[in-house]
C-alpha cells in the first residue's frame, strides 16, 4: 500500500522480465521500445498487431440486379486492403435503376457463390441475410397460407327467432403497417383473396358498448417501431387491479356459442337464435401484409410465417437452401467465406395467427382460447381482468412460438450447415427484445450517426446486455447508419467520438452501414448508394486510400474489448410478457441522447427467460457465462408468474442480494386463481410483509435478502429505482465506483483472470487534465494507446485499498486503455512521469507547393503563401475540389535537434480537413485522423534539407455542389442516362456522378485542405 500526499503520486522502479518467446513488434505497425519484446499470441502482441478475426465489418449492399463478378473482387479487395475483415451480404431496391441480374437468377447465385470463394481467398467472413431486402425472411415463394398471419373478424348483430339463412360477411384483412404501396399486382391479389375460415361464434349482445383500449397492439394486430414512431410502448404492463366494468358491457363466458360447425360454405349460418339480440362473430385467417422490403424487385413477396416450422423449412429451401448447394462445401478452416446467417432489426410488425395456433394454446397454456376469440377485437369476456389475462396469455405464447419455432429453428438450420446466427432483435418485434436476442449466436444492435437519423442507442444497451449474461464475447453493432443528410459528411475523425461512445456502451465490433457495391466504372465516384442511406464507407470515398490507420485503431480496441468478461455491479431483471424493450433508469446513464454514458456502477438488464440460468456464489448473481453482479433489481411490476418467483426465491435463499418490491398476482389465466395463491404465499415467505415499508428495510431469508420500500418504492424511474439509490446501497455494502474522474471521461471495464482493462476516453473536444480512479490495485497500471499501436508504464500512480488513481492527459475525444496486469510487475521501462512535456517548438511557415487531381478539376500544381481553407481560394478547381492533395515543403531542423534516446519529435499539423498522409524524406511516417493531429518524425527527421509531403483528404460535397453548377446528366425517372448506357462522352462537364443528389448549387461549401499551422514539436521522451 502506497502512502502518498494529496495530488501527488509515486514515481515507480523499473522493472524488467523478459518473455522466454521473443519477437519483435517492430516489423509490424504497432511501435513500442526496442528494450521490450513480447511472447507470440500475449495480450500485448496482439493488440500491437491485432489478428485479422478483430477488425471492423460493413454491411455490403447490393442495388436490385446491379452487380458484376468483377466489382465485387474488387469491392472485396479494397475491404482486404484497407483493414475489413467481415460483411453482412444484401441486395435492397431502394431507388436506384434495376440491373441485369435478376434476383436468384442462375448468374445470381453463380456470383453469390464467386463472392464466398473470393471472402475464403482473402480471409473475409461473410454473412448471409436469411431473406431479400434488409429485414425479415420471406420472398415471392412464400404462398399467402404460409405468411404471418392474423386472427381477423366480421361481426353481425341479429334479433332472436330469426329462422332463415345468416350471411356472415367474410373478415377484411388489417391494413398493413407500411401500406400497400409495396405490393406488387400479384401480391395485392393474393393479399386480398386469401382467407381461411377458423370459428363462428356468437354471444348475447352487450347492451353497453366498452371496448378493451390499445386493443391492437395487445392482440398483436401492430407492433410500431420503436425506435421512429412516437408514443409506442415500452411494454405492456400487467396490473394487479383493473377497472370495475359494467355488467352490461360484459360478454359472458358460459353464454358463449360454438357455431363453427354450422357455417355452410357460401358464409351462411344455418341457426335458429334464441331469444334476445345476439352477436355473430366469424373468425379467419388473414395475411397481416407483411412483405420482404426493400427487397430487390424479383425477391418481392410474403414475410414467412414466424409461428410454423414447416412454413420456415419451406423458405430455407428456397433461398439458403439453394445458395448452400451453389457454394459447394464451404470450408470450415478457412478464416473468411460464409459463417453466418443474419435476422435484421425486427421490421415485419406482428402476427397473432397460424394454423396450428389454437392446439399450440391449449399445450403451452393449459386452457383452451376458442371462448376468448372476441377479446382480440376488443370485446370483453368474463372481466376487464380475464380478459386482459388472455391478452397477456396470447401475447406470451406468441412470443415463444417466435423464439422457437423461427429464431431457434433458423439458429438450428445454421449449425446444421456449420454456420452461426446474429440477431438484431430490436424495433417491431412484438417478442421481449432480450429473449430473442438471447436465441442469438451472436448478439447485434445498431446506433445511427448521430444528428443523422433515428435514435436506436437503447438497442445497444439490449444487446451488450445479452451478450454479458449469456457469456458471449462479440456484440457488433450496425454502425453510423444515417439518412440522407449524411451525404458522405462523415468521416474517421468525425465519428470519433461516437465509435468511442459506443466501445465504452459495450460493443466491440463495428459492422458500418453500408459499404455500397460500386458497380459503375471506376471514374465515375462517388459512384452507386444505396439511395439516401447510409454513411457510404466504400472504395470510392475521397479518404479511402487513407482509411486503413482508422481501421487499425478500431481493430486494437475492439481485440482488446472482446478480451474476458464485462464488469457491472447491477443486473435489472426485466418484466415478463411481450413486446419489451429493456430501459434501464433514466439517471443510469449521464449525458444527452443519443449519446448517454454509464455511470460509476455498471449494469446490464437480463429477461426473465435468461435468469433461470443463474446462480449464486459468494452472495453474487453469476451465470455460465462468467458474469457476476452484486445485486439484483426487480421491475416494479405487481404480477410475476409463480414460476419465475420460486427462481427468485431459491437465489435470495442461496445468498443473493435482491432489490424490490413483492408481486401481488400472476399475470395470465394459467392455474388461475391457483396461481394468485401461489404468488401471494411466496411473496409473503420472502418479503415478510406485503405493505411498503416506509423507509428501506431488509428482509433477511436464507443466506441472502430483500431490500425494498423507502425510496427504492418512492424515487422510481420507469420500471427500477433511480440510480443514486442503487448507486448508495452499494457504497452501504463497501462497494466503491468502478471508475471516477473529475473530468468528463467515459470508460468501459473488462477483465480476465490475467488483467483488468479499462477503456476511457475524453468526451469533449478539449485538452483535458484528469484524476481518475479506477477500482483495481491489481499490478502496476500501463498506458496502452490503440490509436499509436504503443504499450508505456504509467509510472505516477496511488494504489490504496483496491483502488488505483492516476493523473491522465487526454487531448481532444482521445482515448487510451489503462490496464493492469494481476500480480505481476511490468516489464516496460520507466519514465520518471506519465506523459512527455514539449521542449521546443517550431512553426512552418514558408510557402507550399500544392498539387491537386486534374481528373476532379484541381490545378496540377499551385503555390499556397500560407496555410487556407480551399473554399476561401479564388480558384473555382480548388474552391470546389474534392479528393486528395499534396502539400510539399523543404525545411531545416530546428537548432536544438538532438537525437537522444529519451527525446522525440512530432510533427503537429494543427487542423487538418479532414485526413493526412506524412511522408518526410521519402518515408512514410503515418497517417493523422483524429487529433492529436500529429506523427512521430523521430526516425526520419534530419538535420538539413528535409523534404516534407503531406497529402491530405477532404470530402465528397465540395465537388458535388460544384457539378450542381452544370447541367443534369444523371438518373431520370428511374432511368440511367443514354451517355452511360452507351458509353458516350459526357458534355456536361460535371467531375462526379451518384446515383443519389444530396446537395444542391447553393449548399454550403465544408471547409477543406490543411489548415494548420504546422509545427516541429520536441518531447523529452
Amino acid at each position: 500500500m502506497l502512502l502518498l500526499k494529496k495530488r501527488s503520486f509515486l514515481v515507480s522502479g523499473l522493472s524488467l522480465l523478459i518473455a522466454l518467446f521473443l519477437y519483435s513488434c517492430s516489423k509490424h505497425f504497432g511501435k513500442v521500445s526496442k528494450a521490450v519484446t513480447y511472447a507470440p499470441n500475449s495480450l500485448e502482441a496482439n493488440f500491437l498487431n491485432p489478428p485479422d478475426s478483430a477488425r471492423p465489418g460493413v454491411y455490403w449492399y447490393f442495388m436490385d440486379g446491379n452487380r458484376t463478378k468483377e466489382s465485387m473482387t474488387k469491392d472485396l479487395a479494397a475491404m482486404k486492403k484497407a483493414g475489413i475483415g467481415n460483411l453482412i451480404f444484401l441486395e435492397v431496391n431502394v431507388g436506384v435503376p434495376r440491373g441485369k441480374v435478376d434476383f436468384l437468377s442462375e448468374a445470381w447465385q453463380d456470383m453469390f457463390s464467386h463472392a464466398v470463394h473470393e471472402g475464403e481467398r482473402l480471409g473475409i467472413e461473410i454473412t448471409l441475410g436469411v431473406g431479400p431486402g434488409w429485414t425479415g425472411s420471406g420472398g415471392p415463394w412464400v404462398p399467402a397460407a404460409q405468411s404471418m398471419q392474423h386472427l381477423v373478424s366480421s361481426s353481425t348483430i341479429v334479433a332472436g327467432g330469426t329462422t332463415q339463412p345468416i350471411k356472415l360477411p367474410i373478415p377484411l384483412p388489417k391494413k398493413p403497417y407500411f401500406g400497400e404501396g409495396g405490393f406488387t399486382p400479384d401480391l395485392d391479389k393474393q393479399w386480398k383473396d386469401f382467407y381461411k375460415d377458423v370459428a363462428v361464434l356468437a354471444f348475447p349482445t352487450p347492451s353497453a358498448n366498452n371496448k378493451i383500449i390499445d386493443i391492437d397492439e395487445k392482440a398483436l394486430y401492430y407492433r410500431a417501431p420503436y425506435s421512429s414512431a412516437p408514443g409506442v410502448k415500452q411494454y405492456l404492463p400487467s396490473l394487479a387491479t383493473y377497472a370495475v366494468v359494467p355488467a352490461s358491457a360484459i360478454v359472458q363466458q358460459k353464454q358463449i356459442i360454438d357455431l363453427t360447425g354450422k357455417l355452410m360454405a357460401d358464409g351462411t349460418l344455418d341457426w335458429k337464435v334464441p331469444a334476445g339480440q345476439w352477436t355473430i362473430m366469424r373468425f379467419g385467417s388473414r395475411n397481416n401484409g407483411a412483405v420482404t422490403r426493400p427487397a430487390p424487385f424479383p425477391g418481392l413477396g410474403f414475410e414467412v410465417d414466424k409461428f410454423d416450422t414447416v412454413a420456415l423449412n419451406a423458405h430455407l429451401d428456397n433461398y439458403i437452401g439453394k445458395l448452400l448447394t451453389k457454394t459447394g462445401k464451404l470450408d470450415a478452416t478457412a478464416p473468411g467465406g460464409l459463417k453466418r446467417i443474419h435476422m435484421d432489426s425486427w421490421e415485419m410488425g406482428s402476427q397473432n395467427w397460424t394454423a396450428q395456433f389454437r392446439q399450440q394454446f391449449i399445450k403451452r397454456r393449459g386452457y383452451d382460447p376458442l371462448p376468448f376469440y372476441p377479446v382480440y377485437d376488443g370485446n370483453i369476456v368474463g372481466s376487464l381482468e380475464t380478459s386482459e389475462r388472455f391478452l397477456w396469455d396470447l401475447r406470451q405464447v406468441s412470443q415463444e412460438l417466435v423464439l422457437e419455432n423461427h429464431a431457434t429453428h433458423l439458429k438450428a438450420f445454421a449449425h446444421r450447415n456449420g454456420l452461426k446466427l446474429s440477431i438484431e432483435p430490436y424495433d417491431m418485434n412484438p417478442t421481449a427484445d432480450l429473449e430473442l436476442g438471447a436465441i442469438a449466436d451472436i448478439p447485434m444492435c445498431e446506433f445511427w450517426s448521430k444528428a443523422f437519423g433515428f435514435n436506436s442507442s437503447f438497442s445497444c444497451t439490449e444487446a451488450t446486455s445479452v451478450a454479458h449474461v449469456n457469456g458471449i464475447s462479440l456484440v457488433p453493432a450496425e454502425a453510423f447508419t444515417a439518412e440522407e443528410q449524411e451525404g458522405w459528411k462523415q468521416y474517421p475523425g468525425s465519428m470519433k467520438e461516437q465509435g468511442d461512445w459506443a466501445f465504452a456502451a459495450g460493443i466491440n465490433r463495428f459492422v458500418y452501414h453500408t459499404f455500397q457495391s460500386q458497380t459503375l466504372p471506376d471514374n465515375l465516384k462517388p459512384g452507386m448508394t444505396m439511395g439516401p442511406y447510409g454513411v457510404h464507407w466504400d472504395r470510392s470515398q475521397t479518404w479511402w486510400p487513407m482509411v486503413g490507420e482508422y481501421h487499425k485503431y478500431i481493430t486494437r480496441c475492439q481485440f482488446i474489448l472482446q478480451q474476458g468478461k464485462a464488469v457491472a455491479d447491477v443486473l435489472y431483471l426485466t418484466p415478463e410478457g411481450a413486446p419489451h424493450v429493456f430501459r434501464p433508469p433514466a439517471s443510469a446513464l449521464i449525458g444527452e441522447e443519443p449519446i448517454r454514458d454509464r455511470r460509476g456502477y455498471n449494469f446490464d438488464g437480463c429477461a426473465p427467460g435468461q435468469l433461470f440460468k443463474a446462480a449464486v456464489q459468494n452472495n453474487m448473481i453469476v451465470f455460465p457465462g462468467g458474469a457476476t453482479y452484486k445485486i439484483l433489481v426487480l421491475p416494479d411490476v405487481k404480477t410475476m408468474t409463480p414460476g419465475l418467483l420460486k427462481k427468485v426465491q431459491s437465489l435470495i435463499n442461496d445468498g443473493a442480494i435482491i432489490v424490490g418490491a413483492p408481486p401481488e398476482k400472476s399475470p395470465g389465466l394459467t392455474d388461475f386463481p391457483a396461481c394468485d395463491e401461489q404468488v401471494k404465499k411466496m411473496a409473503a415467505t420472502i418479503w415478510g410483509a406485503a405493505a411498503i415499508p416506509v423507509s428501506q428495510a431488509a428482509h433477511a431469508y436464507g443466506k441472502g435478502k430483500i431490500i425494498w420500500g423507502g425510496d427504492i418504492s418512492s424515487k422510481l424511474e420507469g420500471l427500477y429505482p433511480a440510480y443514486d439509490v442503487t448507486a448508495a446501497l452499494l457504497k452501504s455494502m463497501g462497494v466503491e465506483n468502478d471508475f471516477s474522474a473529475d473530468a468528463s471521461l467515459r470508460y468501459t471495464h473488462r477483465t480476465t483472470d490475467d488483467w483488468d482493462i479499462y477503456f476511457v476516453s475524453n468526451k469533449t473536444n478539449q485538452q483535458v487534465d484528469a484524476t481518475c480512479t479506477f477500482r483495481s490495485d491489481k499490478g502496476k497500471p500501463e498506458l496502452w494507446d490503440a490509436l499509436t499501436g504503443t504499450i508505456k508504464a504509467l509510472p505516477e500512480f496511488l494504489a490504496n485499498k483496491g483502488q488505483t488513481t492516476i493523473p491522465l492527459k487526454f487531448d481532444a475525444y482521445q482515448s487510451f486503455f489503462v490496464v493492469f496486469k494481476k500480480g505481476t510487475a511490468s516489464i516496460i521501462p520507466q519514465e520518471k512521469k506519465n506523459f512527455p512535456a514539449i521542449k521546443n517548438s517550431t512553426t512552418l511557415n514558408a510557402a507550399w507547393t500544392v498539387s491537386f487531381n486534374p481528373v476532379w478539376g484541381g490545378p496540377e500544381k499551385v503555390i499556397f503563401d500560407s496555410l487556407i481553407d480551399w473554399t476561401k481560394r479564388p480558384e473555382q478547381g480548388i474552391k470546389y475540389y474534392s479528393g486528395i492533395a499534396t502539400y510539399r515543403q523543404t525545411f531545416d531542423a530546428m537548432p536544438s535537434i538532438n537525437k537522444n534516446i529519451n527525446e522525440h519529435y512530432y510533427l503537429d499539423l494543427g487542423e487538418v480537413k479532414n485526413l493526412a498522409r506524412v511522408k518526410l524524406n521519402g518515408k512514410d511516417v503515418g497517417v493523422v485522423w483524429t487529433a492529436p493531429w500529429k506523427v512521430d518524425i523521430t526516425t526520419a527527421l534530419q538535420q538539413k534539407d528535409n523534404k516534407l509531403e503531406i497529402e491530405v483528404a477532404n470530402l465528397w460535397p465540395n465537388r458535388l455542389i460544384g457539378d450542381e453548377q452544370l447541367p443534369d446528366d444523371g438518373i431520370k425517372d428511374g432511368q440511367w442516362p443514354s451517355w452511360l448506357l452507351n458509353n458516350k462522352p459526357r458534355t456536361s462537364g460535371r467531375f462526379t456522378f451518384t446515383t443519389f443528389t444530396h446537395y444542391q448549387k447553393d449548399s454550403p461549401l465544408l471547409k477543406s485542405g490543411l489548415i494548420g499551422p504546422v509545427t516541429i514539436q520536441q518531447t523529452d521522451f
